[in-house]
């Protein structure tokens, strides 16, 4: 892996919480969050700009853990504190291999980070900080994969990287299809038309009309983002 050249010159990194929770599934695991954080340090000494969102699903899964005894809203601003955590551990875990961060939040907490601003973001990420978003988009209704995805835009990203505990996308379930196959690429259309999960809808039409490409890949073992953004075809792009 050594003396690779980037594909990409700037990329937008979505984190699962779940990922970050390791195999306990839940909280933080510190071993692989360090993990992650050595591999981000490798593309940014290759000079690859970094954003990331991540998300909160290790902690609380919004309306899907208020199991419709929770509004809507409320549920999901919870999921938005959620995002924040991970986003504060991400940026001590960072700091602690010598790669600058700043952690800026789409709900205003100036005492625990920067409010988000996209003038400061841009200033950070081309001095080569490290910019986490953290809170979601801000609002509810909207999941963090619809987050990263207007971050990717709002920012010029080449690609939207998405790590997740699946390895891309399959023509079925593969826990439980046992002849489900993992697909090289996808369309967003053919995301949209067929309901897939695999990218939220919202996030699916965001990328699909600023021609942003997703590669959805396994962030086990966290080296797969140097590998994918080097270029190799690790998971499922989407274009």
């Amino acid at each position: 892996m050594e003396n690779l050249t980037p594909a990409y010159r700037r990329i937008l990194l979505k984190l699962s919480g779940e990922a970050l929770a390791g195999s306990a599934g839940r909280g933080l695991d510190f071993d692989v969050i360090r993990q992650v954080c050595q591999a981000v340090k490798r593309c940014t000494e290759m000079g690859v700009q970094v954003g990331i969102v991540t998300g909160g699903g290790n902690y609380w899964r919004g309306v899907k853990d208020g199991g419709g005894r929770m509004e809507r809203s409320r549920a999901d601003q919870m999921g938005m504190l959620a995002t924040v955590m991970n986003s504060l551990a991400m940026a001590e875990a960072l700091e602690q291999v010598d790669v600058p961060v700043r952690v800026q939040t789409m709900i205003d907490m100036p005492r625990i980070a920067e409010p988000y601003c996209y003038g400061r973001a841009m200033h950070h990420i081309e001095k080569g900080r490290v910019v986490i978003f953290g809170g979601g988009s801000g609002n509810p209704y909207f999941s963090t994969d619809s987050a990263a995805a207007l971050k990717a835009a709002e920012l010029g990203a080449d690609i939207l990287l998405m790590a997740k505990n699946i390895d891309g996308v399959y023509t079925a379930d593969p826990k439980t299809g046992p002849s489900a196959q993992r697909l090289d690429s996808i369309t967003y259309r053919r995301i949209l038309e067929e309901h897939l999960t695999v990218i939220d809808s919202t996030a699916a039409c965001l990328l699909q009309d600023n021609a942003i490409p997703t590669m959805i890949f396994a962030l086990n073992p966290p080296e797969n983002i140097v590998r994918v953004v080097c270029g190799e075809r690790i998971g499922t792009i989407v274009k």
